[in-house]
């Protein structure tokens, strides 16, 4: 019998009456790990009203005793990197030195928001009327609802407990139903810490039940979401019948724009590690090549080159890998079946395009396709997998324009040295980030947000952290 995950509600781990259960396997080998209850609307309440009860006691607190909470967890992780890395490979299927960055890049991300309990400002602003003062004050929100993706699913629960814990709300957590193992071994190191009971809850389940019970509660003041389009749109909806605050980071098509004057090696090694980081299942991931025709060949052989040498398999198999396996069949196929559109449209395999046969799970070849058009669908839907589509331009408007035609606006990069060239494209790129000479990879003191279908709001950095906050402004006469 398989391990039959429980929620984390006001202190308490609970048995969730359900009759329905939602199985969790290993991606690379296809067996079950575990399994984890559809909690109900009733039981979602429980963690709601437990987090609204302790947010009063909590957001009085001053932020610097909030912040020695938030580093007492980050303390614990670093104490468990091993651990809780294998568990985020068996149910995830990232390579094993990535998930020890994931692990060790939460803990830091913790305590660089724990690092904010002294920066959080207000203002004050002139009034227009004698003797009077403007003050306008952060406050916090509420209960957060934070909904994550199973991609990043460690690091996610980070992303949005640490800045809503600092700035003095409490949370309810909703795992992805693909990787509840990390967070069940999250809660697990919370014991001892001594964290008021209710502020963290986690609750286990699908979407469309657990789900859509926090995200339409009207307790909850934010939802923060990470995921898909389609997902965040129906979030949206939910959360509109009560006027809740969202916070939005959904899906990407990263173009790549690659100018002649390019050093080509390191374009195609930064864009491959962009591509195959995590299996290509990543939002800001390089998703589409723009090249400039003169140095088009040169550029494709060195990129097919680095595609081809890109070993992939079992991640905690005995041979080393660089890349593990998608999440599950649905995105093997959704992968296997753009692959194909694509080439039925025109488009040139040059390495990979199959599904690869290792005898189980869900690997994908490292593919590269030629002559791809703007129209086709490989140059315009997300595709979540190691695949990349090439399309060659004439100049950097051409390659401008083609980048800028995309419903998504998350991120986008260019390989040149020229530095007009730079500020051109960070001007006229429609996206949240351009990323040049580099892989695409964000910092935590930044601020990750993107346009479009993309998403509303951001994370990271200052701006990240106010996402979380509430502003209250006082006209005092003296």
């Amino acid at each position: 019998m398989s391990n039959i995950l429980m929620n984390f509600v006001n202190g308490q781990r609970l048995s969730v009456n359900s009759d329905t259960r939602i199985p969790v396997y290993n991606p690379a080998r296809d067996t079950l790990l575990s399994e984890i209850p559809d909690t109900s609307a009733d039981q979602v309440d429980q963690a709601v009203q437990a987090a609204k009860a302790a947010q009063v006691s909590w957001g009085r607190l001053p932020a610097i005793q909030r912040a020695t909470a938030l580093r007492r967890i980050s303390a614990k992780i670093r104490q468990n990197v091993d651990r809780i890395a294998r568990v985020i490979v068996e149910e995830q299927g990232k390579v094993l030195g990535l998930a020890e960055v994931e692990v060790a890049f939460t803990a830091d991300y913790i305590d660089y928001m724990a690092e904010w309990a002294r920066r959080i400002e207000g203002e004050i602003i002139q009034s227009d009327r004698p003797g009077e003062s403007i003050f306008l004050n952060r406050q916090p929100i509420g209960v957060i609802a934070g909904i994550l993706p199973w991609n990043f699913p460690f690091f996610l629960i980070a992303r949005k407990l640490a800045p809503a814990l600092v700035a003095g709300n409490t949370i309810v957590i909703k795992p992805s139903e693909e990787t509840p193992n990390n967070a069940a071994l999250f809660i697990e190191l919370l014991d001892g810490l001594d964290i008021p009971d209710g502020v963290i809850n986690f609750v286990f389940g699908s979407g469309r039940t657990t789900g859509d019970a926090l995200t339409s509660h009207p307790d909850v003041g934010m939802i923060s979401f990470t995921g898909s389009v389609e997902t965040g749109s129906r979030i949206m909806a939910s959360a509109a019948k009560n006027i809740t605050k969202v916070n939005l980071e959904l899906g990407g098509k990263a173009p790549a724009i690659v100018l002649a004057d390019a050093d080509i090696a390191r374009a195609a090694k930064a864009i491959t590690a962009s591509r195959i980081l995590n299996t290509g299942q990543v939002c800001n991931a390089a998703e589409r090549v723009y090249v400039e025709r003169s140095i088009s060949d040169q550029f494709v052989t060195a990129l097919v080159d680095a595609m081809k040498a890109t070993r992939y398999g079992d991640p905690l198999g005995d041979k080393p890998v660089d890349m593990g396996p998608l999440i599950n069949r649905a995105g093997l196929d959704k992968v296997n079946s753009l692959v194909k559109s694509a080439v039925d449209q025109g488009a040139e395999v040059l390495t990979g395009g199959r599904i690869a046969d290792l005898g189980t799970g869900n690997h994908f070849e490292p593919t590269v396709l030629m002559n791809c058009r703007q129209d086709m669908d490989i140059m315009r839907k997300e595709v979540f997998g190691p695949v990349l589509p090439i399309n060659v331009v004439e100049n950097l408007d051409e390659a401008i324009e083609r980048a800028n035609d995309s419903d998504y606006g998350l991120t986008s990069s260019i390989y040149t040295q020229n530095v007009s060239s730079v500020f051109r494209a960070c001007n006229e790129l429609r996206f949240g980030e351009t990323y040049v000479n580099r892989e695409n990879f964000e910092a935590m003191q930044g601020f990750h947000a993107g346009n479009r279908r993309s998403g509303i709001g951001g994370a990271d950095g200052k701006h990240g952290l106010y996402e979380y906050t509430t502003t209250h402004v006082s006209y005092v006469q003296i």
